[in-house]
């Protein structure tokens, strides 16, 4: 028999009231310091280290990237600081070569931009024109998406004849619905008329006009916002649904406790795309009334391509500054968005 003993460890006695207490541990990187060891590897040199292969990776997009949006970024930003037009721009003339002469002047053309009645103007027209395609088209989709996800005879063909107009090149489905729209010979003119109405103006009338990019828009981005909410849909389990329903929970008790918070990811990540989009939605105008008649359809993309390329002389800074205020409208909206999906509860 062996007999084991334990001994406490020697107690430190306290130290003296008033006497000096004993210093806390340093720091790694100042104990570092004096040991003459290296200090520890900074958060990015350990995921440089940890992910090098994810950063190889990534480095050639991240570089072409930069040279296709980076420089005309800054080429941009920098245009619309000055006063540069088709005049004072450098530019050759046979074997003449004539330097630019155009000066800085600062933030001159914001300033003008945005107390001026024109932006204000084409801003207003480009926020209905936004928040109603998307809201439309969010609503479309959603209503195709829960007739869809049922169990109906022909659902295969239902489904590819709604993604027909997405599979369609935009410019192809804008030039059919321009001569649908065609006032003499337009088919939906032709309809009316045989129904003893007359035609309408589409293209023409100012109002007229509006509604009838909105409708283009809308039949162009309802497949879209109905194969996002489709899968959205199908993810969401049927016990939920099944259980709900042996509770007695009527469908539309169904469809606001289930199904719209099972669809939240996915209606915020759509919504955001969507307004992006729709916001800068060159073909749609630009193809199907040029921002006529008059400047009625004009929103702000078209209307800074229009100073670049259509009028005389062709006005390069204040195109560059509308492009700009475009890009800082839409990550103020991004940033607010996320802000408030936060505030939610959502983590996106």
């Amino acid at each position: 028999m062996f007999a084991w003993s334990f001994a406490p460890p020697p107690l430190r006695p306290p130290p003296a009231r008033g006497g000096p207490r004993p210093a806390p541990p340093a720091p790694a990187r100042a104990r570092s310091r004096g040991t003459g060891n290296p200090p520890p590897p900074s958060r990015l040199r350990r995921a440089l280290s940890t992910h090098w292969y994810a950063w190889t990776m990534v480095a050639p997009v991240v570089v072409v990237i930069g040279v296709i949006i980076g420089y005309p970024l800054v080429r941009g930003v920098y245009l619309s600081l000055t006063d540069a037009n088709e005049r004072n721009v450098a530019r050759s003339i046979g074997v003449n070569h004539m330097p630019a002469t155009y000066k800085f002047v600062g933030l001159d053309n914001y300033a003008d931009a945005l107390t001026g009645n024109q932006f204000l103007g084409t801003l207003g027209w480009t926020l209905v024109w936004t928040v109603s395609c998307v809201s439309i088209t969010f609503v479309l989709g959603m209503a195709l998406a829960n007739i869809l996800n049922r169990r109906i005879a022909g659902r295969s063909v239902y489904r590819m004849a709604l993604i027909l107009p997405w599979a369609i090149p935009g410019f192809v489905s804008v030039f059919a619905w321009r001569f649908l729209y065609n006032e003499d010979r337009g088919l939906l003119n032709k309809i009316l008329s045989g129904a003893g109405i007359d035609g309408v103006p589409w293209l023409n009338d100012p109002t007229w006009a509006k509604f009838a990019v909105i409708a283009v828009n809308v039949w162009l981005g309802v497949p879209f916002m109905m194969v996002a909410l489709l899968g959205g849909l199908q993810s969401i389990p049927s016990e939920q649904y099944e259980a709900a329903e042996m509770d007695g929970a009527t469908a539309w008790q169904r469809f606001r406790h289930i199904t719209l918070p099972g669809l939240r990811p996915v209606s915020t990540t759509v919504i955001l795309l969507s307004t992006i989009w729709t916001f800068n939605m060159f073909p749609v105008i630009f193809l199907l009334t040029r921002g006529g008649p008059g400047e009625a359809t004009q929103i702000l993309v078209t209307q800074a391509y229009k100073f670049s390329f259509e009028i005389s002389p062709r006005d390069f800074a204040q195109s560059s500054t509308w492009g700009v205020l475009i890009l800082v409208l839409l990550m103020l909206f991004a940033a607010v968005y996320r802000r408030v999906l936060r505030t939610q509860g959502d983590n996106w």
